[in-house]
């Protein structure tokens, strides 16, 4: 007999104390990621002025109209389950494309127009025209392959879809901001605690004080004391400079990027990777959510991300939005769907008004990054435990590629400091072989990590499961898209490339940035063919294999 539905469904309980936990961990996350971006044009002598003015606001503007549409959606999904408890989908800035886009696209280019001889404004303009087309582009290719997603979402194993969320928790979300919580150990370590206790150990603070609330009053007294003491590396912070209700970002509507499509060009080969993986994540996160109890359709949060980064462009912003992979922590935490409206009338009013800048040089890092630590060691739970027993050496070994690029991210910043810069030390002038080739090694192999770890994971699951076909198919579709680049590209920022030079089909200078020299594509073949002969291994060795039927529940034990 079916489950009768109950006539009277329970009321969405849609504001919950819980949500002011969520609320401060979404939010810190987008203003840091508004802040990151200004601080990291201004290292390339990009003018701060214009980056607020111009740039921050319509960034400001996709994260309000993502986070605006799953708060709409996690009403329609609580109507249609008859559940009372819903998660709201997370939304913000994503945290890659932020150092990528910068990093890789808006710097470089700005410089470039500098070097051509522009004046600096003009070279910002130029700079603001290019990341505007970058981002509208990947705002369309997500629309355009939002239909696809659900497919994905039916043929990838959990233990593919959440090993690589698992990756992404512990890198970027966990371990990244221990390194600021322990450079200040007095208030990190008191904030740290209390958020365990309180988010982990469900431990009550007095008066049912949310914990990252409690966090913030004590660990956040003790840092500001410290800084009245004159201790050694606290200082209270200096007022940054805001222009308030800036206008300028309504120049995007006067469509004169438009004609900078040939300056944008050479930088989409850079671009079109983050946006992928950003689908990628996109996809783990509504399973993450269904593991947890919400299943919402990835078809319409992928397209919520399209439009969502869609309208960030339009409006003259340069850094994608994409789903957050938070959603469990967050629906631990208590939250509902208060925390992303709150998320997206703060983030949109900091952005919009002018005074995000207050917002992220009071709240002391060391005090507010260890709810961050929370959600990866949430996230990275949820992803075992919402995996199948036998497939957990494949959430382990989605972890690896991650750790690859945790291990360059200090070689990373060493070699790309000015000072060594300007003596003239890089990658190339280093004496040792191995340690070139071992940079090299790590390099590739963290490029594009999320999408590695996603096909490493699903090809180990299928094995375990034996289906030996299966995954002789993911090991030729990472042979495919390593042709390309979009997994281990030798190029600095994951950029893409042609595998065959324009010059084999008489277009001599066509293809300059995007082909590979000689050593590069020597070892892209060589990754491409351990690939692919490990596919034909994993293949003719199918048919000396009998089929095995896993029994979940004997399997799992």
């Amino acid at each position: 007999m079916s489950q009768q539905i109950p006539a009277n469904p329970p009321r969405y309980h849609w504001a919950q104390p819980g949500d002011v936990n969520a609320f401060f961990g979404l939010m810190l996350d987008n203003v840091v990621g508004l802040l990151l971006l200004v601080a990291l044009l201004s290292g390339f002598g990009f003018p701060t002025e214009f980056a607020v003015s111009h740039m921050v606001p319509g960034t400001a503007l996709g994260v309000v109209v993502g986070d605006l549409a799953f708060f709409y959606l996690a009403f329609r999904l609580a109507k249609k389950s008859r559940h009372s408890d819903v998660t709201a989908m997370p939304l913000g800035l994503d945290t890659p494309s932020t150092y990528g886009i910068t990093l890789f696209i808006l710097g470089p280019s700005y410089l470039q127009g500098i070097q051509a001889g522009l004046e600096p404004l003009d070279a910002a303009y130029r700079t603001w025209y290019i990341g505007i087309w970058c981002i509208v582009l990947s705002g369309l290719l997500k629309i355009a392959l939002s239909p696809l997603t659900r497919w994905g979402q039916r043929v990838v194993p959990r233990a593919g879809l959440l090993g690589s969320l698992a990756a992404i928790a512990l890198v970027l979300i966990s371990f990244f901001p221990l390194i600021e919580i322990l450079g200040h150990p007095l208030p990190g370590m008191l904030a740290m605690v209390i958020v365990l206790s309180a988010l982990v150990a469900k431990i009550p603070l007095p008066g049912r004080t949310p914990g990252t609330l409690g966090a913030l009053l004590v660990a956040g007294a003790v840092y500001f004391l410290l800084c009245s003491m004159g201790a050694s590396g606290y200082a209270f912070p200096e007022t940054p400079p805001s222009e308030w209700f800036p206008m300028d970002w309504l120049e995007s509507w006067q469509f004169n990027w438009v004609a900078a499509f040939p300056d944008a060009l050479p930088y989409l080969p850079i671009a079109f990777p983050f946006a992928i993986a950003t689908i990628v994540g996109g996809i783990d996160c509504t399973e993450s959510a269904a593991a947890a109890g919400d299943d919402y359709d990835t078809r319409t949060v992928i397209g919520v991300e399209g439009v969502a980064t869609l309208v960030a462009g339009l409006f003259g912003g340069v850094v994608q939005t994409t789903p957050y992979i938070g959603h469990p922590a967050y629906k631990a935490m208590g939250g509902r769907a208060a925390y992303t409206l709150a998320t997206a009338l703060l983030v949109g009013s900091a952005g919009l008004v002018g005074y995000f800048g207050w917002l992220n040089a009071w709240m002391p890092k060391p005090v507010v990054y260890p709810i961050l630590v929370f959600i990866g060691l949430e996230i990275t739970a949820q992803s075992f435990l919402a995996t199948p027993r036998r497939h957990y050496a494949a959430v382990g070994l989605a972890c690896l590629p991650a750790l690859a690029f945790l291990a360059m991210s200090l070689p990373g910043r060493m070699l790309g400091d000015g000072a060594l810069l300007d003596a003239g030390i890089n990658l190339e002038t280093l004496s040792g072989d191995g340690l070139k080739r071992d940079l090299l090694t790590l390099s590739m192999l963290s490029n594009g990590f999320i999408i590695t770890s996603l096909l490493w994971a699903w090809c180990l699951a299928a094995l375990i499961d034996r289906k030996l076909r299966v995954a002789a198919a993911v090991l030729v579709a990472a042979g495919v898209l390593t042709t390309f680049g979009i997994i281990h590209s030798p190029l600095s920022g994951n950029r893409l490339f042609l595998p065959i030079g324009p010059e084999a089909f008489g277009l001599d200078g066509w293809g300059d940035g995007i082909t590979l020299d000689p050593a590069d594509r020597r070892l892209v073949i060589e990754f491409v063919a351990g690939y692919f002969a490990s596919a034909a291994l994993i293949f003719a060795w199918s048919y000396y294999t009998p089929a095995n039927v896993v029994d979940d529940a004997a399997s799992d034990i």
